[in-house]
C-alpha cells in the first residue's frame, strides 16, 4: 500500500482538493494543522494512486511538496483508528426526532442525550466505500434530513444518488422513508450499502448505477421523491432528473459553486420561483475542514409547505 500525500498552500486548498477528488473519487485524507499548509493523501497500491504529472497538473502553483511512502502491512487495520462515532442531533424544537448515532461497528453505542427520543444507532462499515457521517457534507446531508423530519416530511419514496456505504440512504429508512433506493456506480459501493442495509436491519433498493448514461429512477405512484446527491459539481451538473423532486439535496460543493448548482437546476425544471436554502454556509458555521463542506437544499415551493428557516 502506498500513501501518497500532497501538501499545498493553504489559500489555494480548496480548489487543489476539488481537482484531487476527481483523481481520488473514493476519497482524500486532509491534514489540517492550522498551518500555512494544508496536506491531502491519497492510498492505494502501486498504479491506483495518482501519477505525479496529474497531481502537478492538479495543484498547479499551489504545491509545495509531494512525498510517497509505504505504508505497513497492518495499514488495514490502523485505517479503523480515522472512523470515529458521530452524533448528529436534530433540531432543539424537535424533541420527537431522534438524533443518530453513527458509528463503525467496532465502536460502542451512543448514550442517550438529553430528554428528547433516544439516539438510534446507525452502525456503518465503509470498507472501500466513501461514507462514514463524519465528513462534513454528510453530515449537512444528515442535518437536513432531520429538519425535514422535525417538519413531517420524512415521508415518501427517497434516492439517495451516489450512496457510498449507503449511510444517508440508511438514515432516510430510520427517519421514515419509504421506500428507499440507493444508487453508486461503484461495485464496493453497492456491496457495502447492501450489507450496512442488513446490518441495520433496513430495506434499501440498492442498485448499479451510471448517471451520465442513466436518468435517476422516476414515475413514484405514490409521490415525488427526495432525492439525495452528495456529488461533486461535474457530476451535479450531468444528474438527469426525469421527475422534479419533492425536495433535492446537494452537498460536496465548494462555496463559488453552489449558485451556479441552483442556477442549473432552476433552468433545468423550468422553475423560476425555486430557492436555495441554507446558503449561510458560507460563513463556514458548517464547513468541513479544506473548505468543501458546502450543502444545499433545493425546494420545490408548495402552497402547504414553508421553507426550512435559513442557517446563521
Amino acid at each position: 500500500m502506498i500513501r501518497l500525500g500532497v501538501r499545498v498552500a493553504r489559500e489555494h486548498a480548496e480548489l487543489v482538493l476539488a481537482e484531487l477528488l476527481t483523481l481520488a473519487p473514493s476519497g482524500v485524507e486532509e491534514i489540517d494543522d492550522g498551518g500555512p499548509t494544508v496536506e491531502y493523501a491519497v492510498y492505494g497500491s502501486a498504479g491506483e494512486v495518482p501519477t505525479l504529472p496529474d497531481v502537478d497538473a492538479a495543484a498547479g502553483a499551489a504545491l509545495v511538496e509531494v512525498c510517497t511512502t509505504e505504508i505497513p502491512d497492518d495499514w488495514s487495520e490502523r485505517w479503523r483508528a480515522f472512523h470515529r462515532p458521530v452524533l448528529i442531533a436534530p433540531p432543539a424544537d424537535a424533541p420527537s426526532v431522534p438524533a443518530l448515532h453513527v458509528r463503525p461497528p467496532w465502536e460502542a453505542p451512543s448514550p442517550s442525550i438529553g430528554s428528547g427520543a433516544p439516539a438510534q444507532e446507525i452502525v456503518i462499515d465503509p470498507g472501500q466505500a466513501f461514507g462514514t457521517g463524519a465528513h462534513g457534507t454528510t453530515r449537512l446531508c444528515i442535518e437536513f434530513l432531520l429538519e425535514l423530519a422535525a417538519r413531517g416530511l420524512a415521508t415518501g419514496p427517497l434516492i439517495d444518488v451516489g450512496c457510498g456505504s449507503g449511510v444517508l440512504a440508511i438514515a432516510a429508512a430510520r427517519l421514515g422513508y419509504e421506500p428507499v433506493i440507493a444508487l453508486d456506480h461503484e461495485a464496493e459501493s453497492v456491496l457495502a450499502a447492501s450489507e450496512n442495509a442488513q446490518v441495520n436491519s433496513v430495506a434499501l433498493d440498492v442498485r448499479r448505477f451510471d448517471l451520465r448514461r442513466q436518468a435517476v429512477p422516476s414515475g413514484w405512484p405514490s409521490g415525488a421523491p427526495t432525492v439525495v446527491a452528495n456529488l461533486l459539481r461535474p457530476l451535479l451538473l450531468e444528474l438527469s432528473l426525469g421527475q422534479a423532486p419533492a425536495q433535492l439535496i446537494a452537498s460536496g460543493l465548494l462555496v463559488a459553486e453552489v449558485d451556479e448548482i441552483v442556477a442549473a437546476y432552476t433552468e433545468r425544471r423550468g422553475r423560476r420561483d425555486r430557492r436555495c436554502l441554507h446558503r449561510a454556509l458560507r460563513a463556514g458555521r458548517a464547513r468541513a475542514p479544506g473548505g468543501r463542506g458546502v450543502g444545499s437544499r433545493l425546494a420545490e415551493p408548495s402552497g402547504a409547505r414553508s421553507p426550512l428557516p435559513t442557517r446563521g
